[in-house]
């Protein structure tokens, strides 16, 4: 079977099992995104991260889920949450969010909900919030280039389509068979972006 057909059956398999990344999921506020695609002539990878905000953990998460290798991973992102949330969780304002030790000032003023405070920090700082090449290496062998990575993509409703059916995943589909970054030619305007995810974290 050939590494497309592998990732887009594991994709199905995944959305089937309710493991594969929903945007719009109910108990996830939606931060941000990105999709790494490693390959060689003997294996191939790709992950999907996607940065999110957990109300009843009270936590800001980057989900690594991974596909053609090892189980993914969960990466806590927020170090002082405890010191800058109410009880509501509305942020109390006048504090720096502390990411990968680096106290980063927002704008915001307190009582703002708490992920529309972290969504201010992806401009500038959305490299602390998504995964470093540590992190990645921490699933994916250290000699497997990567080929392709996407900031942004077509994202399909897991729950009531397949995602082996969008045309993004197709599109990887054909650049994990032939290695060539340049099969990935999208037609469709992305969508995961935060703002098309309304729905996500209102459970």
């Amino acid at each position: 079977m050939s590494f497309g057909q592998q990732f887009l059956d594991q994709i199905d398999a995944s959305a089937h099992e309710f493991t594969f990344p929903f945007l719009d999921h109910g108990y996830y506020h939606a931060i941000d995104v990105r999709l790494h695609v490693y390959r060689d002539e003997k294996r191939w990878a790709v992950v999907i991260e996607t940065v999110g905000y957990n109300a009843g953990a009270r936590s800001v998460t980057d989900a690594l889920t991974a596909f053609g290798v090892r189980a993914g991973r969960q990466i806590e992102r927020v170090e002082n949450l405890d010191e800058l949330l109410d009880d509501d969780g509305n942020y109390v304002g006048g504090k720096p969010i502390r990411v990968r030790g680096q106290d980063l000032t927002v704008e915001a003023s307190g009582w703002e909900y708490f992920p529309e405070v972290v969504r201010e920090l992806v401009p500038a700082h959305r490299d602390l919030l998504l995964a470093d090449e540590s992190e990645l290496r921490s699933l994916i062998p250290p000699d497997l280039p990567e080929i392709l990575r996407l900031e942004s993509w077509h994202h399909p409703d897991s729950l009531v389509e397949r995602p082996s059916r969008e045309e993004a995943f197709q599109l990887i589909a054909k650049v994990l068979d032939s290695g060539n970054p340049h099969e990935y030619r999208p037609t469709r305007a992305p969508n995961t972006h935060w703002s098309y995810w309304p729905e996500s974290g209102t459970a």
